[in-house]
């Protein structure tokens, strides 16, 4: 009998300060979103299609920070970035400060398949979207009451400026991603990730959610990788594939991988965030240095999916 290859799949909605009353929609909607991938990978499909698929779940979501629902930056307007690779082929693609898109996790696909290009920003990735059939809205379409109240406070306070100063938003903020992982029975590895960024941001500012090597990386020799959190210290240390480098050299531990390198994000930058990683034979890792982290994972080898937040 052929030795079926183990298929695994792990999620991840932000990593921040979850309030208590909001626990229980991230809980449902990491599991809504790690069921929709599953659905895929367990009849056979592509790591690549269940990643962008569970993503999409998340982006339309509006408990989470991608999609609907994003956070608004200093102009009260909604950017979005987003990532997806491919670990076979290393081939990836990413959009920055796109407008107007509700899912830019299948714009970034786009342009990893359909395009030379990895990364499109800004009105440039919109039209590309538009050109190769990705839906676009209108900005009234992605934004909700919650992320109004928030941005007026923010407004009036100046705590969003603040903290662009300092260089840190606080821990208690929602300017997470949301990201995926997945093994598929091919044993091709994909990582995708999507965000809104931080609240009340700089216009055209970006995040590690739309650069390879800081938000999502995916090598099938290795392993997968999406990290979630203050950006800025993510790009610093190259978060991604950092993860990658110290499972390759730690003999294929990615729960180890996962917790060096949030403990070298601390140590070097002081910054805060969270990763959810596989390894090339499905293991699952997970770290995080903030108050909470949505997640979830289910592989072939245990019998039901696993939720926390």
């Amino acid at each position: 009998m052929k030795r079926q290859n183990p298929v695994s799949l792990i999620v991840h909605g932000g990593a921040w300060n979850i309030p208590d009353d909001q626990a229980d929609a991230h809980r449902a909607g990491v599991l809504s979103a790690l069921k929709a991938g599953w659905e895929i990978l367990k009849d056979g499909g592509t790591a690549v299609d269940a990643v962008e698929r569970s993503i999409i779940v998340m982006e339309n979501d509006d408990t989470f920070n991608a999609g609907h629902g994003s956070v608004l930056d200093a102009a009260g307007e909604i950017e979005l970035d987003a990532s997806i690779m491919e670990g076979g082929t290393l081939r990836a693609g990413a959009v920055a400060a796109l407008q107007n898109v509700a899912n830019p996790i299948s714009a970034a696909r786009a342009i990893m398949e359909e395009s030379d290009s990895v990364l499109l920003v800004g009105l440039g990735a919109m039209r590309f979207a538009k050109e190769h059939g990705i839906a676009t809205c209108g900005q009234d379409a992605l934004i909700t009451g919650r992320e109004i109240a928030r941005w007026r406070e923010a407004q009036a306070s100046g705590t969003g400026t603040a903290a662009r100063r300092k260089g840190a938003p606080g821990r208690s903020s929602p300017g997470d991603s949301v990201g995926a992982v997945a093994l598929d029975a091919k044993g091709t590895i994909a990582s995708g990730t999507s965000t809104g960024g931080t609240p009340n941001k700089h216009q055209g500012r970006v995040g590690d959610s739309a650069l390879i090597g800081c938000g999502t990386y995916a090598d099938n020799a290795v392993g997968g990788v999406s990290s979630t959190g203050w950006g800025e210290a993510l790009i610093r240390v190259v978060m991604a594939k950092s993860v990658i480098d110290m499972m390759q050299s730690n003999g294929d531990d990615p729960e180890r991988a996962a917790k060096d390198a949030i403990a070298a994000l601390k140590k070097r930058t002081g910054g805060h965030g969270g990763v959810v990683v596989l390894g090339a034979s499905g293991g699952v890792g997970i770290a995080f240095n903030t108050p909470r982290m949505a997640r979830a994972y289910i592989t072939s080898s245990i019998k039901g999916p696993i939720a926390a937040v």
